[in-house]
């Protein structure tokens, strides 16, 4: 059986928050302060989330990713990992994270069965990148890298999420890291979710921070071929895994970069994914706050199939973000991205 939603799309991905907790305070994702986590009691189980991808994997979902909060942080991922990754059916697990614990984890997760990691990179500056995640050591992030490699957990992906203002204008030298190593940049739109406070001192108002991927993509196709300044960026296919992204590459480069767009050129028609939260809601879609409670039904000894298909019948054919109606029940961490 495979889940078929009204438009004809096939869902075959399912993300999954294992917690909301994380060891960084990214601006645009969490604030400084006055955040309270979940009770652990109120978050799947281990167990849980192994019923309920076993069920996923019936249902003809063949990738997951892990996500958070951070999921490194959680004290059974690679139990997690290698139970998902056992399931017939699955054909791919991979994780998305910050990189501060991947040093020690990249290799013990790869042996569970983990294939690619993306890493949060907003900034190469050291002193900017502290500031934005409040309190994120580079180096670590950047020796998190070295070890994945290690592990072959490839191709390695390198999520940026531009603000104007803030790391806009580092664009061609975020991009220039894929010239000479074998990684994707993303570049990601800001989203309005759960982010519309003042982040502090010295970061951009609301207004100024959003900055479309046409914008992003003016600002790096700048070659001059008189003086041979700039970047020259030819469209490729997409990697295989490479999800929404509008890929990209400069001439010659080993890596490839990609634009991620749910405001400016979004992706919902390709939409083939469904959202797990930490504490058992599964999402049609990350910019609405529609949510089916599958862990309610755990416990209550429900089928979880009709579930499934109820979520996916709530898919929407595009999310409304054009009409301002934005998600507001969880933040990002909360819904895992």
């Amino acid at each position: 059986m495979t889940l078929t939603d009204r438009f004809g799309r096939p869902i075959t991905y399912l993300r999954i928050s294992v917690t909301d907790r994380c060891n960084l305070r990214c601006v645009y994702c969490l604030p400084e302060k006055g955040i309270q986590w979940q009770e652990r009691e109120k978050q799947l189980s281990a167990e849980e989330i192994t019923r309920i991808t076993e069920i996923a994997a019936q249902l003809g979902i063949k990738r997951i990713r892990l996500t958070g909060g951070e999921p490194l942080v959680y004290p059974h991922i690679i139990e997690i990992v290698e139970r998902i990754a056992s399931q017939p059916g699955i054909e791919e697990v991979s994780l998305t994270t910050n990189a501060m614990l991947l040093e020690k984890l990249a290799r013990p997760l790869a042996e569970a069965g983990l294939k690619r990691v993306n890493i949060s990179l907003d900034t190469l500056n050291a002193d900017k990148f502290k500031r934005i995640t409040r309190g994120g050591d580079i180096d670590r992030l950047w020796r998190g890298i070295v070890a994945a490699e290690k592990a072959g957990l490839a191709p390695l992906k390198l999520n940026t999420v531009v603000v104007n203002g803030l790391n806009a204008d580092e664009l061609p030298a975020l991009a220039r890291l894929t010239i000479e190593n074998p990684w994707h940049m993303r570049f990601i739109e800001l989203m309005p979710v759960g982010n519309a406070q003042d982040w502090g001192a010295d970061f951009p108002s609301l207004p100024a921070r959003y900055i479309s991927v046409q914008d992003m993509q003016a600002r790096l196709s700048t070659f001059d071929p008189s003086t041979g300044s700039g970047l020259r960026l030819e469209p490729v296919p997409p990697p295989i895994g490479n999800g929404p992204a509008r890929t990209f590459r400069i001439p010659g480069a080993l890596g490839t970069i990609g634009f991620i767009s749910p405001l400016g050129e979004h992706f919902c028609q390709q939409c083939n994914r469904l959202r797990l939260t930490a504490d058992g809601h599964l999402r049609p879609c990350l910019l609405l706050d529609s949510e089916v409670n599958l862990r309610g039904a755990l416990y209550t000894g429900k089928a979880l199939l009709p579930l499934f298909q109820k979520a996916v019948d709530a898919k929407p054919e595009g999310h409304e973000l054009f009409l301002q109606h934005y998600p507001e029940s969880r933040r990002m961490a909360q819904i895992g991205g």
